[in-house]
């Protein structure tokens, strides 16, 4: 059986379905700050294979300084903290699919990621770089050709490299743990990675020592947000700017890199 509309119910379908569609959007789009407040949590996707950033202590419990300031901000907020473990690859996703709140995961600012997420102000200091014995003499990308050189899938210095030196023989792993290990096995003869890889090997006092060669990159470490969330955004900058004036970040800086926090920071 049909019912028939007369011109007066469709004209208040028709006022109905334009008022839904234009409330949409506002619907569509929850503030992530009120979000987080009323879930009473804060979702950070931090790393797991990454020191001093982020691994995975004797206690089996993460610790690093990206962990410190994910608690960080959770206390600013007044909520819980979640961390999720990520690598390279996946911890953007992890973000733009709603699966964490901020990614605080040594993350660099890019022109390509700019498209798909927005950044904090700096929190950490941070360089890639080439790195490798002394016996191998490289000063530049140039250097590299005919070399072995070992990065992680995803990494800001495995893309910027394979631009930068189109000759060398990159070999991609999936983490970071995989590709420390193929440099002190011999597998590749130079690594691709951040300053501070570079220092957590050296603390291990290995054979094959990692002397820095040249840098790919000067690339201080950014939170990373969804786009479009400007309350969320000045209550990250506002939380990493007062832990920059009391000390909180040097004092961090100093338990985790074994340096201060540099004042062009």
């Amino acid at each position: 059986m049909f019912t028939t509309l007369t011109p007066f119910s469709r004209a208040r379908r028709t006022a109905l379905v334009a008022l839904l569609l234009s409330l949409a959007p506002f619907a569509a789009h929850a503030d992530a700050l009120d979000t987080i407040a009323k879930n009473g949590t804060l979702r950070v996707a931090v790393p797991e294979d990454y020191p001093p950033f982020g691994s995975v202590g004797a206690d089996m419990k993460p610790q690093g300084y990206d962990v410190d300031m994910a608690a960080l901000l959770a206390k600013s907020m007044n909520v819980k903290l979640e961390l999720v473990p990520v690598n390279s690859a996946n911890r953007i996703p992890y973000l733009t699919t709603n699966k964490v709140d901020l990614v605080i995961s040594s993350l660099g600012k890019t022109p390509e990621r700019e498209k798909v997420l927005d950044f904090s102000t700096a929190y950490a200091p941070y360089f890639q770089g080439v790195f490798g014995p002394a016996d191998i003499k490289v000063t530049g990308p140039a250097d590299l050709s005919g070399k072995t050189v070992g990065a992680t899938r995803g990494a800001l210095e495995e893309i910027a490299l394979s631009q930068m030196a189109p000759n060398a023989t990159i070999k991609r792993f999936e983490d970071n743990n995989a590709t420390i290990s193929a440099f002190l096995s011999g597998q590749v003869q130079l690594i691709a990675a951040g300053n501070i890889v570079a220092a957590a090997i050296l603390a291990k006092n290995p054979p094959r020592r990692p002397e820095a060669k040249f840098i790919i990159k000067d690339s201080p470490c950014f939170v990373g947000l969804n786009k479009n969330e400007p309350r969320l955004m000045a209550k990250v900058d506002d939380t990493i700017a007062q832990a920059k004036k009391d000390g909180t970040l040097n004092t961090m800086s100093k338990k985790w890199f074994n340096q201060p926090l540099p004042a062009s920071l």
